[in-house]
């Protein structure tokens, strides 16, 4: 099997950990453990009071019944049951694909988006279109395109909602669209959705509330700030869930014990959590909003309060050289957009501290003022 590199994962494996300012990020700023146990107001008393009676052993293959029921919350039409969890986001997107896709399928794919969802269908020998966004769309497709690119042997039509890196939401509207040409050819439709626009959370319709073939993956890492556990899943109808457990035994046996456990917990008090980052994400992009306004060599697609964003910079060199500059320069990481095979723009994740993005963007302009 061949594939791609990963453009964006190789370029952070590479640069984050240099970085002084990172806002390339697409995580709303990471809760320490100290933060996320202060939830229930205990400190983490009870949380560690429960993680000392548990044996470390491999705990529930599947996620427990708790996470399960937990996560069975923030869909309308989905039993716990249907509810397998994964490592991460993209542990859940692969075995999506991996479970569904074979030789000689085709697959539409949106693009730019995460990038798994064009390349590992690719490598497993899938005939993949493109279905393009549009910045003088506000990054949506065109659902005329799809249309036209869809057969009567399409399998699947992938998404990612919202989108990396623009931070763009389609609407339930757009979204019922998308479900009616899938289902005349009965195609599965995958959606990552990691990132909840949180002015709002009530715009997000999730695909598996609209469609008995659709699939949503999903993780504890863009919204609930916490990548670390490395908690994700995937949620879909039974027969479809019963297919991904038999590649899932193939894939990975557990998450573990520990990091069960906090994403339940994270999931119990996910009020808390949302709170506390929509409140940072709405302070942050009014912040964004303000510099970009400043700003003349930039320009943006608004993000929908998720926490990606995708501007353009006037700047008259390759973009990648432009970012190893300015971060061997001034400290300051952005993701350069030939990573999503998008040159000229870069992915800003605005949802760091307010410190780091504060510093990040005004040494961002300073930089930028070389070419004026």
């Amino acid at each position: 099997m061949k594939i791609a590199g990963f453009g964006v994962e190789e370029w952070l494996n590479k640069w984050e950990k240099s970085a002084t300012y990172d806002i390339s990020q697409s995580t709303i700023s990471s809760m320490t453990m100290q933060e996320a146990l202060a939830l229930d107001g205990q400190q983490g008393a009870s949380f560690y009071q429960q993680l000392d009676q548990e044996k470390m052993n491999y705990g529930w293959i599947e996620g427990s019944p708790e996470f399960k029921q937990e996560v069975a919350k923030l869909y309308a039409h989905i039993d716990a049951d249907n509810i397998l969890q994964t490592n991460g986001a993209t542990g859940a997107n692969h075995l999506a694909l991996y479970a569904l896709i074979e030789p000689g399928d085709h697959v539409i794919s949106e693009y730019p988006s995460y990038q798994q969802l064009y390349d590992i269908p690719k490598s497993l020998g899938a005939d993949v279109d493109f279905w393009h966004i549009h910045e003088d769309q506000n990054w949506y497709p065109d659902i005329n395109e799809l249309k036209s690119l869809i057969r009567p042997n399409t399998k699947m039509i992938c998404l990612n909602n919202a989108n990396n890196p623009t931070g763009t939401l389609l609407d339930k509207a757009f979204l019922q669209q998308v479900v009616e040409l899938a289902r005349q050819v009965g195609a599965y439709v995958l959606v990552d959705e990691v990132y909840l626009p949180l002015d709002d959370p009530d715009q997000f319709t999730s695909i598996v509330d609209l469609y008995d073939k659709g699939i949503a993956t999903n993780s504890l890492s863009k919204t609930y700030s916490m990548p670390g556990i490395r908690i994700g899943w995937t949620a879909s109808n039974a027969t479809v869930a019963d297919l991904f457990r038999k590649y899932r035994d193939y894939t990975m046996i557990c998450a573990g014990v520990f990091n069960d456990l906090m994403a339940t917990y994270i999931l119990k008090h996910r009020d808390q959590v949302l709170a506390r980052n929509r409140q940072l994400v709405m302070n942050n992009l009014a912040i964004y909003r303000d510099w970009i306004d400043s700003e003349p060599r930039a320009s943006v697609v608004m993000p929908q309060a998720v926490s990606t964003s995708f501007p353009k910079l006037d700047v008259p060199e390759d973009i990648e050289a432009f970012c190893i500059r300015l971060l061997k320069e001034t400290g300051v990481l952005l993701v350069p957009g030939n990573r999503f095979d998008m040159p000229g723009h870069v992915r800003l994740g605005y949802c760091a501290d307010e410190t780091t993005l504060r510093e990040g963007l005004k040494r961002l302009s300073a930089f930028l003022r070389q070419y004026d």
